[in-house]
């Protein structure tokens, strides 16, 4: 990750000031007070995984604030999952309160208004994460927030793959990152969806986990060819109708989910320079499409352009890039 700013070369009355107003821009508007200004150390470092947002800070102890007014100035339309690195951190939101150890996670919405005390050292990772890209997967997100990860398999696989992020996220092609980030946020969707307490009756939990199980399937299964609708619906534990009822919310469908992540999946593969050796055909059949007519007509009405020709376009490019 790029480090944007740290108080080490700052003179020790300058450095919460300055640390102050890079937060305030570099994470979300807020009010900060340090225990001891003359002893405050902190540094931030900045990210990004496919179009999520990575902030990794280290600080000295503070107590910090984001109120109504902070909201009134700058919203943001993010929800923010924190994971805890070292020292402690007590996080208060719309009535409740978590203490966040050494791998704990939770979720934190800039919306509303929040509180936190920061111990001394104190490193937390925040993904900041599309509000309807979350809450497509798991409901409205202010019933999860200042709730911490249930520490079980799910929510240790979910602590670990966060934990993996500062140290692995610059060195990550454009086209991984798109491609991890859905499966990332699958997983904390997952991971999220007992923290309240919710059950499969309840209907917008159901329906948000229904629609994580769906894309969760489609993605392991786009190779295969003989994958379609009745196998989507099948894994997701659902009838065809359902599925497509809860795909609905999002202006979707099986079989539109389905053409959709293939086609981008061919995208990605056309666009990568490692693949060039590769026909347009053999991707086009490795990413479970069977009649290169149909591929060709869906490519263009989704990019624009017939699949030979975004080829040749991004080839171009990259040979420009290299000649300057």
């Amino acid at each position: 990750m790029r480090t944007v700013f740290t108080t080490d070369r700052l003179h020790e009355r300058d450095r919460f000031a300055h640390w102050h107003h890079i937060a305030r821009q570099g994470i979300v508007d807020h009010d900060a007070k340090p225990v001891c200004r003359k002893s405050f150390r902190a540094e931030l470092h900045v990210g990004a995984i496919g179009t999520n947002g990575l902030a990794f800070f280290k600080s000295s102890d503070m107590t910090v604030s984001r109120t109504r007014q902070h909201i009134a100035r700058g919203a943001t339309d993010e929800i923010f999952v924190c994971r805890q690195f070292s020292g402690r951190l007590v996080l208060e939101q719309d009535g409740h309160q978590v203490g966040l150890e050494r791998g704990d996670v939770t979720l934190l919405d800039p919306a509303v208004p929040y509180a936190a005390r920061f111990s001394g050292g104190s490193e937390l990772l925040v993904v900041k994460v599309r509000r309807n890209a979350l809450e497509g997967r798991v409901g409205r997100a202010r019933e999860l927030t200042a709730r911490a990860l249930p520490a079980n398999a799910d929510g240790r696989l979910t602590s670990a793959y966060l934990g993996l992020l500062p140290f692995h996220a610059d060195g990550l092609s454009a086209a991984v990152g798109v491609s991890v980030e859905p499966h990332l946020l699958d997983l904390i969707a997952l991971s999220f969806s007992r923290v309240s307490g919710r059950t499969a009756a309840q209907g917008s939990s159901a329906r948000s986990l229904v629609r994580t199980r769906l894309r969760a399937a489609v993605e392991a299964n786009l190779c295969d060819r003989s994958f379609g609708v009745a196998a989507a619906a099948q894994a997701a534990g659902v009838s065809v109708r359902y599925a497509n009822a809860v795909l609905t919310d999002e202006g979707t469908s099986i079989m539109q989910l389905l053409q959709t992540r293939r086609l981008e999946r061919c995208r990605q593969a056309l666009a990568d320079p490692a693949q060039a050796h590769r026909k347009v055909s053999e991707i086009a059949y490795g990413w479970g499409f069977s009649d290169m007519s149909h591929f060709g007509r869906r490519f263009r009405a989704l990019f624009g352009m017939l699949p030979s020709e975004f080829r040749r376009g991004t080839q171009m490019a990259s040979t420009r890039d290299l000649e300057g």
